[in-house]
């Protein structure tokens, strides 16, 4: 389970599907027992003590007004599609449930930045530009040939790495039917790696909750 302050206050914590339950108890066991408001984004959670939890319906899952149900469609498999983008790579894949059943990485070299300046710093930089234009594209056509087909069987489709690059990759009209499927979530993902691109299918099916303790007046 990992915690970070959250913007506006409180923080977030992600936690498995297979922990929501026991989460769920201990924040009852510390708080006192909260009462349940089914909200657009998931569950609110208010303790006695005024401490609140919201728990937010992960990627893909349907959203339901109680908690044993969303317990339940927390933990239930789905099928989820990956898109991980980042300078000049690129993972996709398809994962269900937790296990990842197709995947691939896509590696071009882009040049880093240079400190020199002139004549040469603007060649230099029209040249990283286009090799970042080619690593975009080749990014684009793996999605169309690996998540296309895969679509109409996604529950969601979940993005990472730099935004940009992952918006100029959907932006291809072929690919409308996953950027249809697009999850408002966006991994935290380094350079894509197959490595990483596992490890993003438990950060793609984490529950989101944002914390906040009862005030200490």
């Amino acid at each position: 389970m990992s915690s970070r302050p959250a913007a506006g206050g409180g923080r977030w914590v992600e936690v498995a599907p297979a922990r929501v339950a026991r989460w769920v108890a201990g924040f009852a066991d510390r708080h006192g027992p909260p009462t349940t408001t089914a909200l657009g984004y998931g569950l609110l959670l208010t303790a006695p003590d005024g401490a609140m939890a919201e728990l937010h319906t992960p990627p893909g899952a349907p959203r339901v007004p109680d908690l044993p149900g969303f317990v339940g469609v927390a933990a239930a498999p789905r099928r989820i599609g990956l898109l991980l983008a980042r300078k000049g790579a690129v993972a996709v894949g398809v994962a269900v449930g937790e296990e990842l059943t197709v995947s691939k990485v896509d590696t071009r070299y882009v040049q880093g930045r240079t400190a020199a300046g002139g004549w040469s710093q603007q060649r230099f930089a029209r040249r990283r530009d286009n090799q970042a234009r080619a690593a975009l594209g080749d990014a684009t056509e793996l999605a169309v040939r690996l998540l296309l087909p895969e679509a109409s069987t996604l529950t969601t489709l979940v993005c990472g790495g730099d935004r940009r690059a992952v918006d100029t990759v959907l932006a291809d009209r072929r690919l409308a039917p996953l950027a249809a499927l697009r999850a408002e979530r966006l991994l935290d993902v380094p350079e894509p790696r197959h490595a990483v691109l596992v490890g993003a299918v438990a950060a793609a099916r984490a529950v989101h909750i944002r914390v906040r303790d009862p005030d200490p007046s």
